[in-house]
């Protein structure tokens, strides 16, 4: 079976490739239409850039500045994994041919590091320090696909979005931290065609594999932690393994691990599924499957999970409690399992994201507002864009863009010479549509 996170099958001609995979990218730019030989992985990067509007002919914006950077990185908890990085990939950065790179969930990156001439070259696609390589900002990249798609992945010169950066290649694996299972950033190798084998995205898989393991040298107790933020598919750890769920097992998982007392069938019955006529046969069966993953963590009578389990919106929650608004930020990244309609999950993902933003506009911090109207949950936020117009110096030009999208917005909510907009119950605001 061809493994679809590798760009060339063993034997493909690199030239011929290449040169049919432009094709396909012209044709995607000019209409949305995708042709052979495009991968489906390389195919829904691209959508999700499209929709995000990336640059397919610019350089990837620069967010950190020096001392912001400096600051930033030595805290951040793969620091202590460059060591592993530095042995495993630092011979072959060094190279001439090759970078290591090392980013944060965000796509920031963090560390740049191999020859200096090549290093010169990836400065005029401002592959650097303090840049912002996440699909959003930066389309199609093997690191920016790796966190968006959650795998490793391998880029291939014309599967690039941004034609800038179509004479590279690159591979990236995502990074978890080893006890909660939350996205870390990503590791990268980028160079020149000769990266298309699989050699290279087996090398930083296993270095990804021994980063992690090097973070959780030491702990002993690593204790359970469920991931559901910003994800279709909770992810739960349990002293270290980690396990995918389904969205209906994700859902049930959340709601037990926010009522630790536990719920009866028809407490835990109405959350999933409101008023609706349900069997309490089809609920049973689905804690049935359920408890076939997880084992003894689910208990029965009432429903409840047998150990302390700690969620990434308890995080954010904590965060916001003690006051560490940027470190909130930093937890979230996105909307509670933004797919579920239950109306227990509903609740919840109001009422995070809803407090999340109230400490937003009380802070008027222009970064942060700044960081949460560049996300696809706040694109479209009229109340957050006119604080971010309004914290700006007035004659500075970093007002242009808040103030165009706000009169956008309001426009697009029939709020013309209005300055609120009316919320949603369930998530950012959103212009009127079909």
């Amino acid at each position: 079976m061809v493994n679809p996170w590798l760009a060339l099958e063993s034997g493909a001609d690199p030239v011929a490739h290449t040169r049919r995979v432009r094709r396909a990218h012209e044709a995607f730019l000019a209409d949305g239409t995708v042709l052979p030989p495009v991968r489906r992985v390389v195919a829904d990067s691209w959508r999700r850039s499209a929709r995000a509007r990336a640059a397919s002919d610019g350089a990837a914006p620069i967010e950190l500045d020096e001392a912001a950077l400096r600051a930033y990185r030595d805290a951040h908890p793969l620091a202590r994994a460059m060591p592993v990085f530095r042995e495993l990939l630092g011979s072959i950065a060094q190279d001439g041919a090759h970078l290591m790179a090392v980013c944060d969930p965000q796509g920031r990156m963090l560390w740049v590091e191999g020859h200096p001439g090549v290093r010169r070259q990836a400065e005029r696609m401002n592959f650097v320090v303090g840049a912002r390589w996440d699909e959003r900002h930066a389309g199609t990249n093997a690191p920016g696909t790796a966190l968006a798609s959650g795998h490793a992945v391998q880029i291939f010169a014309a599967e690039h979005y941004n034609r800038r950066v179509q004479r590279w290649t690159c591979a990236a694996a995502p990074l978890h931290d080893p006890r909660t299972g939350r996205l870390l950033g990503a590791v990268d190798i980028t160079g020149g065609d000769h990266l298309a084998g699989p050699h290279s995205l087996a090398l930083v898989q296993a270095t990804a594999r021994a980063a992690e393991a090097h973070l959780a040298y030491g702990i002993r107790e690593l204790g359970t932690f469920l991931a559901a933020l910003g994800r279709d598919e909770a992810l739960l750890a349990v002293d270290g393994t980690r396990l995918r769920l389904g969205r209906r097992h994700s859902e049930i998982m959340v709601l037990l691990a926010h009522h630790p007392a536990g719920l009866t069938g028809e407490q835990l019955a109405v959350l999933l599924y409101g008023e609706r006529e349900i069997s309490p046969v089809t609920l049973r069966a689905e804690l049935s499957r359920l408890r076939q993953l997880a084992g003894p963590l689910l208990a029965s009578r009432p429903y409840r999970l047998t150990r302390p389990t700690e969620t990434d919106l308890h995080t954010v929650e904590r965060e916001l409690t003690a006051g560490h608004l940027t470190a909130a930020l930093d937890a979230y990244p996105g909307p509670l399992l933004p797919l579920s309609e239950a109306p227990g999950i509903r609740r919840l993902r109001t009422a995070l994201e809803d407090r999340l933003r109230r400490a937003l506009l009380a802070a008027r911090d222009p970064a942060l507002l700044r960081r949460w109207s560049q996300t696809p949950w706040g694109e479209h936020d009229l109340e957050v864009w006119e604080a971010l117009e309004d914290t700006l110096p007035p004659h500075s030009p970093a007002r242009d863009v808040p103030h165009a999208t706000a009169g956008r917005l309001r426009t697009a909510y029939g709020l013309t010479g209005s300055s609120s907009a009316p919320r949603s119950t369930d998530g950012p605001r959103r212009p009127p549509g079909p």
